[in-house]
C-alpha cells in the first residue's frame, strides 16, 4: 500500500514525551498513561503537566505510581482515526510497561489496518521514530520501507541517560540490571541506556564527568552529517538540556535537533528529578 501524510495516522503513548505533537501534525495522536498520587489518578500531561508534577513530587510523602492505558482507551484513539487506511502505533519497551500489550489488545479489535510497534526504548525515542516515519510519509512510502526504518531504528538509534539516584527506578520496579548498583551511589553518577530494559553503562564521579560520558558516546559514534537526528529530554533539569544542544552544535554543526522536551509525570516517576537524557539516530537509508 502506498502510505502518505494524509492516508497515514501515528499514534503514540505520551511515554514519548511529546505532547505537541497533535498540534504539529494532523494525523497524529498520543493516548496518555495514569499518574496515582494515592487515590488520585490523572491522565499524563493531560491532567498534570510537568511543573506540577516535579513540584508535587518533591513534596510528596508517597512516592506515585503508574499504570498503562487500557485496550479500551487505544480503541478509542483508533476509532477516530477512522479515516485512515493505515495507522502505526509506536510505544515504550515492552520491558518497561504493558502499554505495547494494551495497544496490541485494541489494534486486533480493528484488524490489520493498525501496526503495534515495540520501539524497545523509551521518551524521545519514540518520538523521534515518529518523526522519521512522518518524514517517509510527507514523500510517500510503503509498509515495507516503515518496518525496514523500524528495524534499522532498533538496532542503531542511541539512548544515554543519567540519573540523581537510582531510587525512583529502584521502587517503580523499572531498574532492571542496574540493580547491582543500587545504594552505592553517593556522589556517583550512573550512565545507564535502555535495551528493551535499563542496563547500566559506566559510574562517573559528578555531572560534569557525566556530561563529558555523553560528549564522547555521542562524538565516538556520529559523524557531522544533516541526516544526524538528537533528541533531548530532561526531568526539571533545564540548564542540563542546554548543555547538551550547545555541545551538540558545537561538534555536530550539521545535526538537526529534533525535539527537546521534559519528561512527563509517568517516565518522571521512574527516573526522578534532575534525569537527562539524550537520543541520536543517523536516518541515512
Amino acid at each position: 500500500m502506498h502510505l502518505t501524510a494524509q492516508n497515514t495516522a501515528i499514534v503514540l503513548d505520551s511515554t514519548a514525551d511529546f505532547p505537541e505533537a497533535p498540534e504539529r501534525f494532523s494525523n497524529w495522536r498520543v493516548v496518555p498513561l495514569y499518574v496515582l498520587f494515592g487515590d488520585e489518578s490523572y491522565r499524563d500531561y493531560v491532567e498534570l503537566a510537568p511543573p506540577e508534577f516535579y513540584a508535587r513530587l518533591r513534596t510528596s510523602e508517597q512516592l506515585p505510581t503508574t499504570s498503562q492505558p487500557t485496550p479500551g482507551d487505544f480503541l478509542v484513539t483508533y476509532e477516530e482515526l477512522a479515516a485512515y487506511d493505515r495507522i502505526y502505533s509506536l510505544h515504550i519497551s515492552a520491558t518497561l510497561s504493558g502499554t505495547y500489550q494494551s495497544a496490541t489488545t485494541a489494534a486486533a479489535e480493528i484488524g490489520d489496518k493498525v501496526r503495534t510497534v515495540d520501539s524497545e526504548s523509551a521518551s524521545a525515542a519514540i518520538a523521534m521514530l515518529g518523526l522519521a516515519i512522518q518524514h517517509r510519509l510527507e514523500r510517500g512510502t510503503t509498509d515495507e520501507e516503515v518496518e525496514a526504518l523500524v528495524d534499522r531504528y532498533r538496532d542503531r538509534a542511541h539512548l544515554i541517560f543519567t540519573v540523581d539516584t537510582l531510587e525512583f527506578l529502584r521502587r517503580g520496579g523499572r531498574i532492571g540490571r542496574a540493580s547491582a548498583w543500587a545504594g552505592q551511589l553517593l556522589h556517583v553518577k550512573p550512565i545507564l541506556t535502555i535495551e528493551r530494559e535499563v542496563v547500566p553503562l559506566k559510574r562517573v564521579r559528578g555531572n560534569q564527568k557525566a556530561f563529558q560520558e555523553f560528549v564522547s558516546a555521542f562524538t565516538s559514534t556520529t559523524r557531522d552529517t544533516p541526516t544526524l537526528k538528537v533528541g533531548i529530554a530532561h526531568a526539571d533539569a533545564p540548564e542540563r538540556a542546554r548543555q547538551l544542544e550547545k555541545m551538540v552544535h558545537g561538534e555536530r554543526p550539521q545535526a538537526e535537533i529534533e525535539i527537546v522536551t521534559t519528561l512527563g509525570a509517568v517516565v518522571g516517576t521512574h527516573a526522578g528529578p534532575g534525569t537527562v537524557g539524550f537520543f541520536w539516530f543517523d536516518d541515512a537509508e
